[in-house]
C-alpha cells in the first residue's frame, strides 16, 4: 500500500467546513487542484472529479459520508486491480477544525502503477490549503 497524506487546523466550526467539502460546484473556486466535480456530494453517489494533476481525465468515485465528520471516496479498476480511498476527517478542535486528508492506493497492479503516477503530495497541500482559506473566509465574510 502507498499513502499520501495532508492535515490543518483550521479556525472555524466542523459545519462550516463541512459546507465547503460537500459543495462540488465549488471546489474550483477555492484553489483546490480540482479543476471540477461532476455530480452531486452525496451518500451512495457517484462523482467524477478531474483534477489539475491529469488535465481533462475523469476519476469515478462512489461518495460515503459520515455527515460532519467524515467523507470517503472510493474508486479504482473492476476486480480490485487497483483501488484508491481518499478519507477526508473533521474533527472539533477548540472552536476550530482538525481537518485531515489521507488516500490509499492498494491493489496487484499498485507497483506498475504508482511508477507512473505524478507525486500527489502537493495537490494535497495546496487542497488542504485552499479549503482551509475558503471556510474561514465564508465564516469572516
Amino acid at each position: 500500500m502507498k499513502s499520501y497524506d495532508a492535515s490543518t487546523t483550521i479556525e472555524v466550526a466542523p459545519e462550516a467546513v463541512w459546507a465547503v467539502l460537500t459543495d462540488a460546484a465549488a471546489y474550483p473556486d477555492w484553489d483546490s487542484g480540482v479543476e471540477r466535480v461532476e455530480g452531486t456530494i452525496a451518500a451512495g453517489e457517484r462523482i467524477k472529479v478531474f483534477s489539475e494533476v491529469s488535465p481533462g481525465r475523469a476519476f469515478p468515485v462512489r461518495v460515503e459520508l459520515e455527515p460532519g465528520r467524515r467523507m470517503t471516496w472510493r474508486g479504482g479498476m473492476p476486480l480490485g486491480l487497483f483501488k484508491g480511498v481518499r478519507t477526508f476527517s473533521l474533527t472539533p478542535e477548540g472552536s476550530g477544525t482538525a481537518f485531515a486528508m489521507r488516500e490509499e492506493f492498494s491493489g496487484p497492479l499498485l507497483p506498475l502503477i504508482w511508477r507512473s503516477m505524478p507525486d500527489l503530495q502537493p495537490s494535497f497541500d495546496q487542497f488542504t490549503a485552499g479549503l482551509k482559506a475558503r471556510a474561514e473566509a465564508n465564516a469572516s465574510g
